[in-house]
């Protein structure tokens, strides 16, 4: 399997490259030149392998359709030893709960950082140690966080041999359990740098040193954003995973409906649906930065500026800039790369904001891809944590909330599976606002934002960050 930029760049590549690089050279991501597709047949291996192998075994059997230069049994053991019970908390990793009626929820937080990000992150640190060992190489990860994906990368990366990890976070943005998750590691290889501004400063910082080719070079830097592939490609597996539990039989249908901000989570339902899974509605469900249910209701795409990024009670998805959008407006215009480079290198970087209404392809959103999408407010989020907890005993942290409420106006004759994007615990404040009481916390997370912290904190400005990464590179 090769892969190619979004942005038309002549080169092709493996999987292992483009592992470790993160943005293709001329600022594309990049996809798989094909989607492979499962049939009838393959869905029922499948479904008889979840069934009687588990989970790291259905795992293996969908990232070998897309990686061939990991020997077989590598990959087996790499699933193997990333998809534990001891890990994840249960056999079935991705358990599925029903909620209420045809309404279920896929648990996805039951990780080491308690986020759905932990499904990818963790694979991704097994995938990297595992292939700078193999060429003998270091790598340094340079990331931006609005909360969840940092500390699933930096849990997913101590310790690792070959891989440091330059984590950016919005300073005082993030609840203060996000904040002590991971400003309390300790470990050598894990750095925090608590930018003054918001989310988008920090991705900002992020692409600025990755589209410096030199610096990147010279000092190694990768990614663990979700611009990276490998990222989105272990998140694909989840999918096929709630499918299967909640059918029976393939020639069922099911939707799913995802908290969206950066849109990752929600484009591995676009690359499971491409395959052939039997997804009917792919649910995209925002909060008040609501710049992708714009899009999917008028096809106009307007980035926010920080002034109208709103601090909300769903943090994660406090995003005015979606990166991995960009792989899904790439098969909406048929995959046409100087198409894309004008929408996004000119259009968005230049001017915020490109608009696909008139265009004949945006009716395929819906009507080829199946999106659709609605948002929540704080207001929504309190009634829809109060209702779920009040009706059907369940605590749900705030994003799943948002996923909750925009699913109910989107339910149809098949299941509707809301993707749970994280545990209560990390939201305290607002799950005590809408319960008058705090939500359980695992034990292992007693006290933790009493422990020291590891941190420093930095204006918006790359080139203090690159010097940060210069000093601390040896």
């Amino acid at each position: 399997m090769l892969y190619l930029s979004t942005r038309g760049h002549a080169e092709q590549k493996r999987f292992c490259d483009i592992l470790l690089e993160g943005l293709a050279p001329d600022g594309g991501l990049y996809m798989p030149v094909h989607y492979p597709q499962i049939d009838d047949a393959q869905l029922s291996h499948l479904r008889e392998t979840l069934n009687s192998q588990g989970y790291a075994a259905l795992a293996f059997e969908i990232l070998s359709l897309y990686i061939d230069d990991i020997p077989a049994d590598d990959l087996r053991a790499l699933c193997a030893k990333t998809y534990t019970a001891e890990v994840f908390g249960s056999a079935a990793i991705v358990p599925v709960r029903p909620l209420d009626g045809s309404l279920m929820i896929e648990a996805l937080s039951n990780g080491p950082t308690l986020a759905f990000k932990d499904m990818a992150m963790q694979l991704l640190g097994n995938l990297f140690e595992y292939e700078l060992a193999r060429r003998g190489e270091e790598l340094n990860i340079l990331g931006a966080t609005s909360g969840d994906t940092g500390s699933a990368a930096e849990y997913a990366m101590r310790g690792k041999k070959g891989v440091r990890v330059f984590m950016t976070s919005p300073h005082g943005r993030m609840s203060p359990f996000q904040q002590a998750q991971m400003f309390s590691l300790q470990d050598e290889n894990i750095h925090n740098i608590a930018i003054e501004g918001v989310f988008d400063d920090c991705q900002d910082i992020v692409k600025a040193v990755s589209n410096d080719h030199a610096f990147k070079a010279q000092y190694k830097i990768g990614t663990v954003n979700s611009i990276n592939w490998a990222r989105l490609l272990a998140q694909v597996v989840y999918y096929f995973a709630g499918y299967l539990q909640a059918t029976t039989r393939n020639s069922e249908k099911v939707s799913f409906t995802v908290p969206s901000g950066n849109f990752g989570n929600v484009c591995a339902g676009h690359v499971a649906r491409q395959m052939g899974l039997p997804i009917a509605k792919l649910v995209v469900a925002t909060n008040e930065n609501d710049v992708l249910d714009e899009f999917f209701r008028t096809g106009v795409y307007q980035v926010r500026g920080a002034a109208h990024t709103f601090e909300t009670s769903s943090p994660s998805m406090d995003i005015s800039k979606a990166s991995n959008f960009e792989r899904f407006v790439f098969d909406l215009v048929g995959r046409d790369g100087a198409r894309l480079q004008q929408l996004f290198a000119q259009g968005v970087a230049q001017e915020g904001r490109f608009d696909l209404q008139a265009d004949p392809a945006f009716k395929d959103a819906a009507g080829r891809y199946g999106f659709v999408s609605g948002k929540s407010t704080h207001a929504d989020r309190l009634a829809t944590i109060q209702d779920t907890y009040q009706r059907f005993g369940q605590m749900i942290d705030t994003h799943t909330a948002d996923g909750v409420k925009v699913a109910r106006e989107h339910l149809g004759a098949e299941p509707m599976i809301v993707l749970e994007t994280a545990l209560p615990i990390k939201f305290a404040a607002t799950i005590e606002e809408a319960l008058g009481r705090l939500p359980e916390r695992p034990a292992k997370f007693d006290g933790i934002e009493d422990l020291p912290k590891r941190v420093v904190v930095m204006p918006a400005d790359v080139d203090q960050v690159k010097t940060y990464i210069k000093d601390h590179c040896h």
